[in-house]
Protein backbone atom coordinates (compact mmCIF):
# COMPACT_ATOMS: atom_id res chain seq x y z
CA UNK A 1 0.00 0.00 0.00
CA UNK A 2 1.28 3.44 -0.84
CA UNK A 3 1.51 5.92 1.97
CA UNK A 4 1.73 9.71 2.23
CA UNK A 5 3.72 11.35 4.98
CA UNK A 6 3.98 14.90 6.24
CA UNK A 7 4.57 16.58 9.56
CA UNK A 8 2.95 14.58 12.40
CA UNK A 9 -0.80 15.07 12.41
CA UNK A 10 -4.02 13.17 12.87
CA UNK A 11 -3.74 9.51 11.96
CA UNK A 12 -6.28 8.00 9.59
CA UNK A 13 -6.61 5.03 11.92
CA UNK A 14 -8.05 7.24 14.65
CA UNK A 15 -11.35 7.49 12.79
CA UNK A 16 -14.10 4.99 13.66
CA UNK A 17 -13.91 1.85 11.57
CA UNK A 18 -10.67 2.94 9.88
CA UNK A 19 -8.63 0.11 11.40
CA UNK A 20 -10.95 -2.55 9.97
CA UNK A 21 -10.99 -0.88 6.54
CA UNK A 22 -7.20 -0.50 6.58
CA UNK A 23 -6.80 -4.18 7.44
CA UNK A 24 -9.08 -5.26 4.59
CA UNK A 25 -7.21 -3.02 2.16
CA UNK A 26 -3.88 -4.47 3.26
CA UNK A 27 -5.16 -8.02 2.74
CA UNK A 28 -6.48 -7.10 -0.71
CA UNK A 29 -3.20 -5.39 -1.64
CA UNK A 30 -1.21 -8.43 -0.48
CA UNK A 31 -3.33 -10.80 -2.57
CA UNK A 32 -3.10 -8.52 -5.61
CA UNK A 33 0.66 -8.18 -5.29
CA UNK A 34 1.03 -11.94 -4.91
CA UNK A 35 -1.01 -12.61 -8.05
CA UNK A 36 1.09 -10.10 -10.01
CA UNK A 37 4.35 -11.70 -8.91
CA UNK A 38 3.06 -15.19 -9.66
CA UNK A 39 2.10 -14.07 -13.16
CA UNK A 40 5.59 -12.61 -13.68
CA UNK A 41 7.15 -15.89 -12.55
CA UNK A 42 4.95 -17.94 -14.88
CA UNK A 43 5.87 -15.75 -17.86
CA UNK A 44 9.60 -15.97 -17.11
CA UNK A 45 9.35 -19.73 -16.55
CA UNK A 46 7.67 -20.19 -19.93
CA UNK A 47 10.29 -17.95 -21.58
CA UNK A 48 13.07 -20.04 -20.03
CA UNK A 49 11.71 -23.34 -21.33
CA UNK A 50 11.04 -21.84 -24.76
CA UNK A 51 14.54 -20.35 -24.86
CA UNK A 52 16.15 -23.73 -24.21
CA UNK A 53 14.17 -25.39 -27.02
CA UNK A 54 14.95 -22.58 -29.49
CA UNK A 55 18.64 -22.67 -28.55
CA UNK A 56 18.78 -26.39 -29.37
CA UNK A 57 17.07 -25.73 -32.72
CA UNK A 58 19.56 -23.00 -33.63
CA UNK A 59 22.57 -25.13 -32.77
CA UNK A 60 20.98 -27.90 -34.81
CA UNK A 61 20.74 -25.48 -37.72
CA UNK A 62 24.43 -24.58 -37.29
CA UNK A 63 25.52 -28.21 -37.27
CA UNK A 64 23.43 -28.75 -40.39
CA UNK A 65 24.80 -25.78 -42.33
CA UNK A 66 28.16 -24.93 -40.71
CA UNK A 67 27.14 -21.26 -41.13
CA UNK A 68 29.05 -18.73 -39.06
CA UNK A 69 26.05 -16.37 -39.13
CA UNK A 70 23.72 -19.05 -37.77
CA UNK A 71 26.27 -19.83 -35.06
CA UNK A 72 26.07 -16.13 -34.15
CA UNK A 73 22.32 -16.44 -33.63
CA UNK A 74 22.76 -19.67 -31.64
CA UNK A 75 25.33 -18.12 -29.30
CA UNK A 76 22.95 -15.28 -28.51
CA UNK A 77 20.36 -17.90 -27.55
CA UNK A 78 22.68 -19.08 -24.77
CA UNK A 79 22.41 -15.56 -23.39
CA UNK A 80 18.61 -15.77 -23.61
CA UNK A 81 18.55 -18.92 -21.51
CA UNK A 82 20.98 -17.67 -18.84
CA UNK A 83 19.26 -14.28 -18.65
CA UNK A 84 15.79 -15.83 -18.31
CA UNK A 85 17.07 -18.06 -15.51
CA UNK A 86 18.46 -15.12 -13.57
CA UNK A 87 15.34 -13.08 -14.33
CA UNK A 88 13.23 -15.79 -12.69
CA UNK A 89 15.44 -15.70 -9.60
CA UNK A 90 15.39 -11.88 -9.47
CA UNK A 91 11.57 -11.78 -9.57
CA UNK A 92 11.48 -14.41 -6.80
CA UNK A 93 13.86 -12.32 -4.70
CA UNK A 94 12.05 -9.06 -5.48
CA UNK A 95 8.84 -10.64 -4.13
CA UNK A 96 10.31 -10.95 -0.64
CA UNK A 97 8.76 -8.48 1.82
CA UNK A 98 10.59 -5.50 3.26
CA UNK A 99 12.73 -6.22 6.29
CA UNK A 100 15.03 -4.37 8.67
CA UNK A 101 18.02 -4.67 6.34
CA UNK A 102 16.00 -3.80 3.21
CA UNK A 103 13.48 -1.12 4.25
CA UNK A 104 12.66 -0.38 0.60
CA UNK A 105 12.25 -4.03 -0.32
CA UNK A 106 14.35 -6.21 -2.63
CA UNK A 107 13.16 -4.81 -5.95
CA UNK A 108 16.53 -3.35 -6.96
CA UNK A 109 17.70 -6.88 -7.75
CA UNK A 110 15.90 -6.41 -11.07
CA UNK A 111 18.59 -3.93 -12.08
CA UNK A 112 21.21 -6.61 -11.39
CA UNK A 113 19.22 -8.93 -13.64
CA UNK A 114 19.27 -6.34 -16.42
CA UNK A 115 23.00 -5.75 -15.82
CA UNK A 116 23.76 -9.47 -16.13
CA UNK A 117 21.70 -9.75 -19.29
CA UNK A 118 23.35 -6.71 -20.85
CA UNK A 119 26.81 -7.96 -19.87
CA UNK A 120 26.20 -11.39 -21.37
CA UNK A 121 24.87 -9.86 -24.58
CA UNK A 122 27.96 -7.62 -24.79
CA UNK A 123 30.31 -10.57 -24.26
CA UNK A 124 28.41 -12.59 -26.88
CA UNK A 125 28.86 -9.71 -29.34
CA UNK A 126 32.62 -9.66 -28.74
CA UNK A 127 32.90 -13.45 -29.25
CA UNK A 128 30.79 -13.27 -32.41
CA UNK A 129 32.99 -10.56 -33.90
CA UNK A 130 36.09 -12.56 -32.98
CA UNK A 131 34.74 -15.68 -34.72
CA UNK A 132 33.84 -13.65 -37.82
CA UNK A 133 37.32 -12.14 -38.00
CA UNK A 134 38.84 -15.62 -37.64
CA UNK A 135 36.75 -16.92 -40.56
CA UNK A 136 38.02 -14.12 -42.80
CA UNK A 137 41.41 -15.83 -42.77
CA UNK A 138 40.19 -19.38 -42.28
CA UNK A 139 36.88 -19.69 -44.18
CA UNK A 140 34.60 -22.70 -43.71
CA UNK A 141 32.31 -24.26 -46.33
CA UNK A 142 28.58 -23.68 -45.85
CA UNK A 143 25.89 -26.16 -46.91
CA UNK A 144 22.21 -27.19 -46.46
CA UNK A 145 21.24 -23.52 -46.33
CA UNK A 146 17.58 -24.00 -47.21
CA UNK A 147 16.96 -26.35 -44.27
CA UNK A 148 18.90 -24.04 -41.94
CA UNK A 149 16.88 -21.02 -43.10
CA UNK A 150 13.64 -22.84 -42.26
CA UNK A 151 14.74 -23.69 -38.72
CA UNK A 152 16.06 -20.19 -38.03
CA UNK A 153 12.87 -18.58 -39.41
CA UNK A 154 10.75 -20.62 -37.01
CA UNK A 155 12.84 -19.55 -34.00
CA UNK A 156 12.63 -15.90 -35.08
CA UNK A 157 8.83 -15.92 -35.24
CA UNK A 158 8.55 -17.57 -31.81
CA UNK A 159 11.00 -15.09 -30.25
CA UNK A 160 9.16 -12.07 -31.68
CA UNK A 161 5.73 -13.24 -30.52
CA UNK A 162 7.00 -14.13 -27.05
CA UNK A 163 9.07 -10.93 -26.72
CA UNK A 164 6.13 -8.71 -27.74
CA UNK A 165 3.88 -10.46 -25.21
CA UNK A 166 6.46 -9.98 -22.43
CA UNK A 167 6.92 -6.27 -23.20
CA UNK A 168 3.15 -5.71 -23.09
CA UNK A 169 2.85 -7.62 -19.82
CA UNK A 170 5.79 -5.65 -18.36
CA UNK A 171 3.75 -2.45 -18.76
CA UNK A 172 0.70 -3.98 -17.09
CA UNK A 173 2.73 -5.58 -14.27
CA UNK A 174 5.28 -2.72 -14.01
CA UNK A 175 8.21 -5.16 -14.25
CA UNK A 176 11.62 -3.98 -15.46
CA UNK A 177 12.84 -7.59 -15.67
CA UNK A 178 10.02 -8.64 -18.00
CA UNK A 179 10.64 -5.56 -20.12
CA UNK A 180 14.38 -6.26 -20.44
CA UNK A 181 13.85 -9.93 -21.25
CA UNK A 182 11.08 -9.14 -23.75
CA UNK A 183 13.13 -6.42 -25.46
CA UNK A 184 16.01 -8.87 -25.70
CA UNK A 185 13.82 -11.47 -27.41
CA UNK A 186 12.52 -8.83 -29.82
CA UNK A 187 16.09 -7.80 -30.57
CA UNK A 188 16.94 -11.43 -31.21
CA UNK A 189 13.99 -11.67 -33.62
CA UNK A 190 15.07 -8.54 -35.51
CA UNK A 191 18.62 -9.84 -35.85
CA UNK A 192 17.20 -13.19 -37.02
CA UNK A 193 15.18 -11.37 -39.70
CA UNK A 194 18.34 -9.66 -40.96
CA UNK A 195 20.13 -13.00 -40.84
CA UNK A 196 17.41 -14.65 -42.92
CA UNK A 197 17.60 -11.96 -45.60
CA UNK A 198 21.35 -12.36 -45.83
CA UNK A 199 21.22 -16.15 -45.90
CA UNK A 200 18.57 -16.03 -48.63
CA UNK A 201 20.78 -13.75 -50.75
CA UNK A 202 23.70 -16.06 -50.07
CA UNK A 203 21.62 -19.08 -51.10
CA UNK A 204 20.55 -17.42 -54.36
CA UNK A 205 23.94 -15.96 -55.32
CA UNK A 206 26.37 -18.48 -53.83
CA UNK A 207 28.57 -15.68 -52.43
CA UNK A 208 30.29 -17.19 -49.36
CA UNK A 209 31.60 -13.86 -47.99
CA UNK A 210 28.02 -12.82 -47.14
CA UNK A 211 28.08 -15.27 -44.22
CA UNK A 212 31.04 -13.47 -42.61
CA UNK A 213 29.63 -10.01 -43.35
CA UNK A 214 26.32 -10.99 -41.75
CA UNK A 215 28.07 -12.32 -38.68
CA UNK A 216 30.07 -9.10 -38.22
CA UNK A 217 26.99 -6.90 -38.71
CA UNK A 218 24.96 -8.90 -36.20
CA UNK A 219 27.86 -8.87 -33.77
CA UNK A 220 27.98 -5.06 -33.84
CA UNK A 221 24.21 -4.87 -33.40
CA UNK A 222 24.36 -7.22 -30.42
CA UNK A 223 27.16 -5.15 -28.87
CA UNK A 224 24.99 -2.03 -29.11
CA UNK A 225 22.01 -3.83 -27.57
CA UNK A 226 24.15 -5.03 -24.66
CA UNK A 227 25.50 -1.53 -24.09
CA UNK A 228 22.00 -0.04 -23.88
CA UNK A 229 20.92 -2.61 -21.27
CA UNK A 230 24.09 -2.01 -19.25
CA UNK A 231 23.48 1.73 -19.39
CA UNK A 232 19.88 1.28 -18.19
CA UNK A 233 20.84 -0.99 -15.29
CA UNK A 234 23.69 1.23 -14.07
CA UNK A 235 21.40 4.26 -14.21
CA UNK A 236 18.85 2.42 -12.05
CA UNK A 237 21.44 1.24 -9.53
CA UNK A 238 22.79 4.80 -9.29
CA UNK A 239 19.23 6.12 -8.74
CA UNK A 240 19.32 8.10 -11.94
CA UNK A 241 16.21 10.24 -12.38
CA UNK A 242 13.50 8.60 -14.46
CA UNK A 243 12.56 11.55 -16.66
CA UNK A 244 9.45 9.89 -18.11
CA UNK A 245 8.04 9.06 -14.68
CA UNK A 246 8.71 12.57 -13.34
CA UNK A 247 7.00 13.99 -16.43
CA UNK A 248 4.03 11.68 -15.92
CA UNK A 249 3.64 12.65 -12.25
CA UNK A 250 3.95 16.34 -13.13
CA UNK A 251 1.13 15.97 -15.68
CA UNK A 252 -1.09 14.21 -13.11
CA UNK A 253 -0.54 16.92 -10.50
CA UNK A 254 -0.97 19.77 -12.99
CA UNK A 255 -4.25 18.42 -14.33
CA UNK A 256 -5.76 17.73 -10.90
CA UNK A 257 -4.07 20.31 -8.67
CA UNK A 258 -5.93 21.72 -5.71
CA UNK A 259 -6.00 25.42 -4.92
CA UNK A 260 -4.27 24.83 -1.57
CA UNK A 261 -1.31 23.18 -3.33
CA UNK A 262 0.64 26.37 -3.89
CA UNK A 263 3.61 24.59 -5.41
CA UNK A 264 5.31 21.18 -5.59
CA UNK A 265 9.08 21.01 -5.82
CA UNK A 266 12.11 18.77 -5.22
CA UNK A 267 10.17 15.78 -6.59
CA UNK A 268 12.24 12.61 -7.00
CA UNK A 269 11.31 9.10 -8.11
CA UNK A 270 13.10 5.84 -7.30
CA UNK A 271 12.15 2.45 -8.70
CA UNK A 272 12.41 -0.69 -6.56
CA UNK A 273 11.22 -3.54 -8.76
CA UNK A 274 7.48 -3.10 -9.36
CA UNK A 275 7.25 -0.42 -6.67
CA UNK A 276 7.90 3.31 -6.98
CA UNK A 277 9.03 5.61 -4.19
CA UNK A 278 8.28 9.29 -4.66
CA UNK A 279 9.34 12.08 -2.36
CA UNK A 280 8.64 15.77 -2.79
CA UNK A 281 7.94 19.07 -1.03
CA UNK A 282 4.51 20.69 -1.21
CA UNK A 283 3.86 24.30 -0.20
CA UNK A 284 0.59 24.81 1.69
CA UNK A 285 -1.01 27.87 3.36
CA UNK A 286 0.93 28.63 6.52
CA UNK A 287 -2.25 29.04 8.58
CA UNK A 288 -3.33 25.40 8.06
CA UNK A 289 -3.35 23.22 11.17
CA UNK A 290 -1.91 19.69 11.21
CA UNK A 291 -5.24 18.07 10.39
CA UNK A 292 -5.62 20.19 7.26
CA UNK A 293 -2.01 19.50 6.25
CA UNK A 294 -2.58 15.79 6.72
CA UNK A 295 -5.71 15.89 4.56
CA UNK A 296 -3.97 17.73 1.70
CA UNK A 297 -0.99 15.36 1.75
CA UNK A 298 -3.35 12.37 1.73
CA UNK A 299 -5.17 13.88 -1.25
CA UNK A 300 -1.89 14.14 -3.19
CA UNK A 301 -1.06 10.54 -2.25
CA UNK A 302 -4.46 9.23 -3.40
CA UNK A 303 -4.31 11.24 -6.64
CA UNK A 304 -0.91 9.91 -7.69
CA UNK A 305 -1.77 6.32 -6.82
CA UNK A 306 -5.09 6.52 -8.64
CA UNK A 307 -3.56 7.72 -11.93
CA UNK A 308 -0.03 6.27 -11.98
CA UNK A 309 -1.07 2.58 -12.23
CA UNK A 310 1.84 1.41 -10.06
CA UNK A 311 2.44 0.56 -6.40
CA UNK A 312 3.61 3.98 -5.26
CA UNK A 313 4.79 5.09 -1.83
CA UNK A 314 4.89 8.85 -1.28
CA UNK A 315 6.95 10.75 1.28
CA UNK A 316 5.73 14.33 1.30
CA UNK A 317 7.36 17.20 3.19
CA UNK A 318 4.97 20.10 3.84
CA UNK A 319 6.35 23.66 3.56
CA UNK A 320 4.55 26.81 4.80
CA UNK A 321 3.87 29.49 2.20
CA UNK A 322 5.74 32.82 2.18
CA UNK A 323 4.58 36.29 1.07
CA UNK A 324 6.60 35.82 -2.14
CA UNK A 325 4.26 32.93 -3.10
CA UNK A 326 1.19 35.19 -3.31
CA UNK A 327 1.68 36.28 -6.92
CA UNK A 328 1.23 32.70 -8.21
CA UNK A 329 -0.98 31.28 -5.43
CA UNK A 330 -4.44 30.04 -6.51
CA UNK A 331 -5.90 30.08 -2.99
CA UNK A 332 -9.25 31.89 -2.95
CA UNK A 333 -10.30 34.10 -0.04
CA UNK A 334 -6.87 33.87 1.54
CA UNK A 335 -6.85 35.87 4.81
CA UNK A 336 -3.12 36.70 4.63
CA UNK A 337 -2.65 37.44 0.89
CA UNK A 338 -0.21 40.32 0.36
CA UNK A 339 -0.90 40.76 -3.37
CA UNK A 340 -3.33 39.32 -5.96
CA UNK A 341 -2.40 36.37 -8.14
CA UNK A 342 -0.40 37.63 -11.12
CA UNK A 343 0.42 34.38 -12.98
CA UNK A 344 -0.30 30.68 -13.08
CA UNK A 345 2.81 28.48 -12.96
CA UNK A 346 2.51 25.35 -15.12
CA UNK A 347 3.96 22.32 -13.36
CA UNK A 348 6.25 20.35 -15.65
CA UNK A 349 9.11 17.93 -15.06
CA UNK A 350 11.67 20.76 -14.95
CA UNK A 351 9.98 23.03 -12.43
CA UNK A 352 8.80 20.34 -9.96
CA UNK A 353 12.27 18.72 -9.94
CA UNK A 354 14.00 21.90 -8.69
CA UNK A 355 14.67 22.14 -4.98
CA UNK A 356 13.10 25.58 -4.65
CA UNK A 357 9.71 27.27 -4.56
CA UNK A 358 8.38 28.69 -7.81
CA UNK A 359 9.08 32.35 -7.12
Amino acid sequence: MAQGYAAPGAEAGSQPGAAGLSGRLLIFAGRFEGSVLNKQKNIIRFALVTGILLMLLKFGAFLLTNSNAILTDAMESIVNVVASGFAFYSIHLAARPKDQNHPYGHGKVEFFSVFLEGGLIFIAGVLILGKACYNIFFPEEVGNLLEGIGLVAFTGVVNYVLGTYMVRQSRLLNSLTLQADGKHLQTDAYSTAGLLIGLSVMYLTGLAWIDIALSMGLGLYILWSGYKLLRKSIGGLMDESDVKLVEQIAAILQKNRGDAWIDVHNLRVQRYGHELHVDCHITLPNYYDLNQVHDEVSAVDALVNRHLHADTELFVHADPCLPACCHYCRMKNCPIRSEPQQKDVVWDKKIISKNEKHF
